[in-house]
This record gives structure tokens, sequence and C-alpha cells, in this order.
């Protein structure tokens, strides 16, 4: 996939290293249905899937016809943090895969801090990433503007065209593109984010376990 094994490799967090996303959507819908505004799970991954919250509040407003609550995110964050705390998982093979890489990984994600570190500590991955979380909202930048994985790169003294994103969505996918990074985009086994994903990414990872080897490619 690459000239020379990269020296840091970047993750996206939700649905590349814990399987939040169908948890965190669901929630997201539930508390739309709350405001009038019936949505689809289907229709929110499509929509909403690696976007920010203040972008997502702003579809569901534009599809309601008006404001939600002004305690909407907020309710939308504790009720995550809570099925999260039920039902979340990390990403199946990404411990064993982790295990294998010998450059520096990091994180960066359009989450909250709290809800990285809350989601990596529940899963058991924070011992890997603790430093090195990158969060859009202590940087001001939220994909798919390529400022988080710039910032990232950064900071840990390496130049863009050194970096492997590993991303599972449009919006991540392109910010890193605009970045001048490499892609990886991982679609986990789903036929639908592979066609999606084929187009802009540089190569797929389907399983976790085929990331150290796709890492080492020449």
């Amino acid at each position: 996939m690459t000239s020379a094994s990269p020296e840091l490799v970047i993750f996206d967090s939700d649905g590349v290293l814990v399987d939040s996303e169908i948890i965190a959507l669901t929630v997201l819908v539930q508390t739309a249905s709350e405001e009038g505004i019936s949505i689809r799970v289907e229709d929110a991954i499509r929509s909403f899937r690696g976007v920010k919250m203040a972008d997502c509040v702003r579809e569901i407003e534009h599809r309601l016809g008006r404001r939600v609550r002004d305690s909407f995110i907020d309710d939308v964050r504790r009720a995550t943090a809570l099925a999260f705390d039920a039902e979340l998982k990390p990403i199946e093979g990404i411990h064993a895969a982790l295990a294998e890489i010998d450059v520096p990984v990091c994180v960066a994600s359009n989450g909250p801090m709290s809800k990285l570190t809350h989601a990596l500590g529940l899963t058991k991955l924070l011992e890997h990433f603790e430093g090195r979380i990158f969060s859009a909202y202590e940087v001001g930048s939220w994909k798919p503007d390529p400022g988080l994985f710039l910032h990232a790169a950064r900071t840990l003294g390496v130049h863009p065209s050194r970096c492997v994103v590993v991303e599972d969505s449009l919006s991540g996918v392109r910010a890193a593109k605009a970045a001048g990074m490499k892609v990886l985009g991982f679609t986990g086994g789903d036929s639908g984010a592979e066609r999606e994903l084929a187009e802009i990414c540089d190569d797929l990872c389907h399983r976790m376990s085929d990331l150290p080897a796709l890492l080492r490619m020449e």
C-alpha cells in the first residue's frame, strides 16, 4: 500500500476501535423521536456516521422544521454513555492487531475527549493510546476538515505523507486525503461500506486481523 512502512498510524475511534456506531446512532434516533421526528437507524448511519454532533442536530432540526430542546445534545451524550456502559465492545481483532503493529499509533476523532476516554477505557484500549488521543473539540477542527489529522501528525512529529489513517466514514477519509495522508478504509465486512470507501481509499481493510500485514506492504 505504501512505498515504505508508515511512521504513524492514526485511528478513528467509533466503528474502527470500538463497536459504538450502532449504539450511538440508536440513542440519537431515540432522542430525536422524543422531539417528534422518526428516523430509521439505517438512515442515521447514512446521514450521520462520522459527522460532528452539531451538524447532526442541524439536520434533525431541518427535518423537524424547528429547533430541538436546549438539553438535546446533553441528553444524547448522557444516554450514549449509559448505553456504552451496558453494551460497548472493542472491534473484533483490534487488541491483537495493536499488539502486532510496531510503529506509533494515535486516535483522532470528532468526538469529545470525555466520550473517547470513556469508550477506550471500557474496552481496555486506553493503555494503547493514552497521551496520544486527539479530539476535534480540543483542536477546534472537525472532519472532513483536515485540521485534526494535521494537528495529530504535527504534535507527534511525523510528516503527513508518512501517516496512514484507518477510517470507516467518508468524512474521515476526506479529511485524511485532504491532509495528504494514506487512508485504509475499514469496512468491517459491510458490503455497503466497501462500495462506498473503495472509490476514495488507498486500500481497504475488511478485518482488523488483516491490518498489520496491510501496514507492512510495500
